[in-house]
């Protein structure tokens, strides 16, 4: 009890603080005029600003929450980062530039850097690297990176976690939960949004970017499922010499996706390029299901050889079969005109309510859609889709879906290099061949035997070990146990539900 008074306390203390740095940024106004929020919280809002601003405000939303972000540190940026996915909670605009957070920090010093290494390795620097370059490449809120070559001459790049910067995040965490359950609490009308829900997601995001050997394995993983894939390569995860603080990997040399006279004063095709990357993008999210989740310019490079190269694996996405069965068929649906059949989709999924009429919903859908089928990238406005589709949302009460928000703003990130490489690429012709192939695939009479025979194998493993569980809840305390009749009775069964699996199998597959 006493613990959680102090901790409230030292939560209560820090808001003067962050106040403070985001009304010196002009924030505080455009977190004001969020029409979710109550009117009394949006009016406190707006004192908060003029007394710390004096009516002087930055007129871009987006870039105005960045530099407040940018001030309140590692946490807060990251926090940002994650926010722009939640375009119905902050609006299109602010979602969009914060679609745009630069994560740069000044970096840390070669001698912490160089100790660090030392410390992960357990050897010295010299016996591992020929080369370490004291000044880094990049410096961002979570880690920075050097330079390095291996005694073998390979190039290497040499991720570090910033010092303490596991203590700093877990502070910011704290305070962003005890936040989200205030709201949720004060205002039940936000519950739609699972604010609670989103920091719960976010710290566990935040965790697995703490422990950079998690990203080796997302990286090695990545790369497996990509191997046979035309025009993208992953990098090498050097195992051997990664540590939780530590992550090493092949270097890349290549010019950024976004560096588009660069890339075409060096011959690279646009268009070649621009498939590759739709193409890459869609087996990643639709076929394996495990997608790269933090797809900005500064993460992608094409190389000598006119490949793809993404590199950073500390936010990947994942998808259950389930949920890209949706969307394939949502996209499909969408790229056929077929309304109604979106409806549909919404209210099987569950995400509408059974009180809403479909043909309305279908309606509101079609407004928004159709003026946009067949444009190219460089003629959609990105804001005004998200601005129509929130309102679309809060009108038919949509529950937020939280398996998506990493593909949301993946998406985001996805369409704004997009633009910048190939504005006049179709995004619908690209989609639609892909979207078609394998929604094909994934409904047809053979891969739905297959998928139903799996899991009746896994049904027939499990079903012995439920039924001996049932059995035991069933016996009086005082009856001695009976193992042998238990068994007998499960592997009966057991057999039972394999051997339909045999039937099924040779008549059908």
């Amino acid at each position: 009890m006493i613990s959680s008074v102090l901790l409230t306390i030292k939560l209560i203390l820090r808001l003067p603080a962050i106040c403070w740095h985001l009304g010196r940024a002009g924030a505080l106004h455009h977190l004001g005029r969020i029409t979710i929020l109550p009117v009394w919280l949006r009016r406190i809002l707006t004192i908060l600003d003029k007394a710390i601003t004096f009516g002087r405000i930055e007129t871009d939303a987006g870039v105005a929450l960045c530099n407040a972000l940018q001030r309140l540190g590692p946490g807060f940026i990251k926090f940002g980062q994650a926010l722009s996915t939640r375009a119905d909670l902050i609006g299109p605009d602010l979602a969009l530039g914060l679609s745009e957070l630069q994560d740069r920090l000044p970096p840390f010093s070669p001698r912490i850097a160089r100790r660090q290494v030392e410390r992960a390795l357990s050897a010295k620097l010299e016996d591992v690297f020929a080369e370490f370059d004291d000044k880094p490449v990049a410096a961002a809120s979570i880690a920075q990176v050097h330079k390095a070559t291996l005694h073998n001459g390979d190039i290497v790049a040499v991720k570090l976690l910033r010092p303490d910067i596991a203590r700093r995040m877990q502070k910011d965490v704290t305070f962003f939960e005890a936040m989200a359950k205030l709201v949720s609490r004060i205002t039940p009308a936000l519950s739609r949004l699972r604010l609670v829900a989103a920091v719960e997601e976010f710290q566990q995001l935040c965790e697995i970017e703490l422990d950079l050997r998690m990203e080796a394995a997302a990286g090695g993983r990545l790369a497996e499922n990509l191997i046979n894939d035309k025009g993208i390569r992953i990098p090498r995860m050097y195992l051997e010499y990664c540590a939780q603080d530590m992550l090493v990997t092949q270097w890349v040399d290549g010019l950024r996706l976004d560096d588009v006279e660069g890339l075409i004063a060096r011959g690279h095709d646009i268009d070649a390029l621009t498939n590759a990357a739709a193409s890459s993008f869609f087996n990643q999210v639709f076929r394996d299901g495990y997608f790269h989740a933090d797809m900005h310019p500064g993460n992608v490079f094409v190389d000598n050889d006119g490949l793809l190269v993404p590199i950073d694996f500390g936010i990947m996405g994942h998808l259950a079969p389930e949920d890209r069965l949706f969307l394939g068929r949502l996209m499909i649906a969408i790229l056929d005109r077929n309304y109604d059949e979106v409806a549909r989709l919404h209210a099987d999924a569950g995400m509408i309510s059974h009180k809403v009429p479909l043909h309305l919903f279908s309606q509101n859908i079609r407004a928004v859609i159709e003026p946009l089928l067949g444009k190219m990238l460089g003629d959609v406005s990105l804001g005004q889709i998200m601005g129509q589709i929130l309102r679309i949302s809060k009108r038919f009460d949509i529950e937020v879906q939280p398996q998506f928000t990493l593909l949301q703003k993946t998406i985001v990130m996805a369409e704004g290099v997009a633009r910048q490489l190939n504005p006049k690429a179709d995004m619908w012709e690209l989609s639609r061949p892909l979207a078609a192939e394998w929604v094909q695939s994934q409904t047809n009479p053979e891969k739905l035997i297959k998928d139903a025979s799996a899991q009746i194998m896994r049904f027939a493993t499990l079903l012995p070990k439920w039924l001996d569980k049932l059995e035991e809840q069933d016996k009086p305390i005082t009856q001695a146990p009976e193992p042998k009749r238990a068994n007998i009775a499960s592997f009966t069964t057991g057999a039972a539900f394999i051997g339909i699996l045999w039937i099924l199998y040779h008549n059908f597959l």
